[in-house]
């Protein structure tokens, strides 16, 4: 048994298997998790991770314990299970630790309809319940629940192909490289029937990751992706994270592609279909995106970095899609949530609805010279931050916002500087009109951060 407190964060449960989170734990947090929520029946899912099973399991045992009936959709990704939460309207579970090392798993949790649960929406209600479940010895002789097996996969490579049309799509080559996470498991019958030549990289499942961390947002693991598609000459090449709830795009000339790019892409097909529509970007995303959503006659909306955030404006506002910097992508068409497959698949559609090769239709939705993320480990982040409001505090035609962070508007150019929940680091987005303004901009803040 773990101190619960450091396992459960803003938006979903993370810990060391088996010092953190160990199965009486997630036993315990199964009885909270029906306690919480009123779950009559719940719907349960996990990645391929050796501990996955067995913590599912555990949790399965400890709704039962309270009653509830358990649908067991065995592996899937994280968007298998907000499909399956969203067409069955039930609470579920995911037990996967996404990105993070072999050494790790964790929990995403949602009540019916994908409607994520955080620690405003009965997170830290289920974190206490479960601690005191576990202080009290356990689970008692309660049960009465029970449990089934379902297969969603089916229904889940059926639902995405009824949301986009690729009936008209020419021959593509078409390179994925699946980490050795769940993408291995959905791809194949997703893709299936498609004209698609699939070179597969990485399928097998294998929770220990032998050939890269499934963390495409970090450049070293594109590298074999991007090598292959040259290689085989392929029309596009995607990347997926550990839970495929994230998707990476590569080009025909092996480039890695800017997420704020496939927001603007996406975007501009959803209001097609939407005339008019709310789109919604975080604060880090390129300032391309809401100048092509203006321009296309919908409506952008900017908010903080964050799932939770983005979830809950789009439900306030009726947005059609949301986009963020690291690669989530979100669809009112999908319960609200988001889905790295969807994703790719309007990628595709877009790809193989004309003879262009990818970087020539991308070209129209990139505005700007981006930096990556970059962190900087500061013993003070508000220190810090207030010594880059200072440097920047008399220059003519800044402006300064704290919606996530600092950030800072000038001629042409922005920065984002925001704190790290979980580390002591700071993280910085700056964006100019060409390379040689970001690289300016970029160096002046790292300088006065790290000094």
């Amino acid at each position: 048994m773990g101190d619960l407190v450091k396992i459960f964060k803003a938006y979903d449960v993370r810990g060391v298997v088996p010092d953190e989170l160990d199965e009486e734990t997630a036993e315990a947090v199964g009885a909270a998790f029906v306690e919480v929520t009123g779950a009559e029946t719940a719907v349960v899912a996990h990645d391929m991770r050796e501990s996955s099973a067995p913590l599912a399991a555990a949790f399965t045992r400890g709704a039962a314990s309270r009653g509830a009936d358990v649908i067991h959709a065995g592996l899937g990704s994280t968007d298998l299970l907000y499909y399956a939460s969203g067409s069955l309207g039930l609470p579920g579970v995911m037990f996967t630790a996404s990105h993070n090392p072999a050494r790790y798993n964790g929990m995403k949790m949602c009540r019916a309809g994908a409607v994520p649960i955080g620690g405003e929406t009965g997170l830290i209600e289920i974190r206490d319940r479960a601690a005191a479940i576990l202080a009290s010895g356990g689970l008692g002789g309660q049960g009465g629940g029970t449990v089934s097996g379902r297969d969603l996969l089916r229904g889940y490579a059926d639902h995405l192909r009824g949301l986009v049309d690729l009936s008209g799509i020419r021959p593509l080559r078409v390179v994925v490289d699946a980490g050795n996470g769940m993408g291995g498991h959905t791809v194949p019958t997703v893709f299936e029937g498609l004209p698609i030549e699939l070179t597969a990289l990485y399928f097998e499942l294998d929770g220990t990751f032998p050939n890269h961390e499934a963390n495409p947002i970090e450049p070293d693991n594109l590298r074999d992706l991007q090598k292959t598609v040259l290689d085989v000459g392929a029309d596009i090449g995607l990347a997926f994270d550990g839970d495929a709830d994230r998707c990476w795009v590569v080009d025909e000339r092996g480039e890695s592609v800017s997420p704020s790019t496939i927001t603007a892409l996406v975007a501009a097909r959803e209001l097609v279909k939407h005339p008019g529509a709310v789109i919604i970007h975080n604060l880090i995303t390129s300032r391309g995106v809401p100048e092509i959503v203006t321009e296309l006659g919908g409506r952008p909306v900017r908010t903080r970095v964050g799932h939770s955030f983005i979830k809950a404006e789009m439900a306030e506002t009726g947005a059609v899609f949301g986009g963020e910097h690291s690669a989530h992508y979100y669809f009112r068409d999908f319960w609200f949530a988001d889905s790295g497959m969807l994703a790719a698949l309007h990628v595709l559609a877009a790809l193989g609805e004309q003879e262009k090769p990818l970087s020539e239709i991308l070209a129209g939705y990139t505005r700007y010279a981006a930096s990556e993320e970059i962190n900087s480990t500061v013993a003070d982040q508000v220190a810090a931050t207030e010594r880059v409001r200072e440097a920047f505090a008399t220059r003519d035609g800044v402006t300064f916002d704290e919606l996530d962070g600092l950030t800072v508007s000038g001629p042409g150019w922005w920065f984002n500087l925001r704190p790290s929940n979980t580390e002591p680091l700071l993280r910085l987005n700056a964006e100019a009109a060409d390379e040689i303004q970001m690289a300016a901009i970029r160096d002046e803040v790292l300088a006065v951060v790290r000094s």
